[in-house]
Formats: C-alpha cells, structure tokens, sequence
C-alpha cells in the first residue's frame, strides 16, 4: 500500500494523540508480536507501535519486516515510535483523495 503525501500527513495528525499500542521488548519481533500488532491494525486501522532497539540497522529490519508481514503502510517513523496503518473491512478512516 503506497500512501501519498497528503494522506501521510492527515495520519499523522489523527496518531498523534495516540498511545503506542504494542511495545517490542528484549524478544524482539516475534510470532505473538506480529499476531498482536495484526489484531491491532485490524481494529483500529491505525497504531503506533513502539520498538525498542539501541542498534539503527536492527531497529529498521524490524520495521521492515513488520511492514511486510502485516501488509500495512508505514505513516512514519520517529524515534523509537512507529506509526502504520491498514484499511480494515469497515474502512473506519477516510483518506484524502491520491490524485
């Protein structure tokens, strides 16, 4: 799913109020992470997820590979804070049109 700009930045306005929903801890991405942040984009469409490595390549194979396992797009990354999103079946946020 690829976003356009103006769809990136009407996401991040609505996340940034939110929590980090899921937070990655020393097991790293594991198959009970990744069926919780899937849970998570399903009901919410839109999550923050918060990943926590010292180590910049790491940090960024995660995120990668939570991006293709959950089929969502990444909104941003910040930090040690991820923000994705993915349309679920009842379509809870508009986005602005992608001309």
């Amino acid at each position: 799913m690829n976003l356009t700009t103006k769809q990136k930045q009407h996401l991040k306005g609505l996340a940034h109020s939110l929590k980090p929903v899921v937070l990655l801890g020393g097991n790293g991405l594991t198959e009970g992470v990744l069926a919780e942040i899937d849970s998570a984009l399903t009901h919410h469409e839109l999550i923050k997820v918060k990943v926590a490595s010292a180590d910049r390549e790491l940090k960024n194979a995660i995120v990668d590979a939570i991006i293709r396992e959950t089929q969502s797009a990444k909104v941003q990354l910040i930090g040690h804070v991820l923000v994705i999103f993915r349309h679920s079946v009842e379509m809870k946020i508009a986005l602005p049109k992608a001309k």
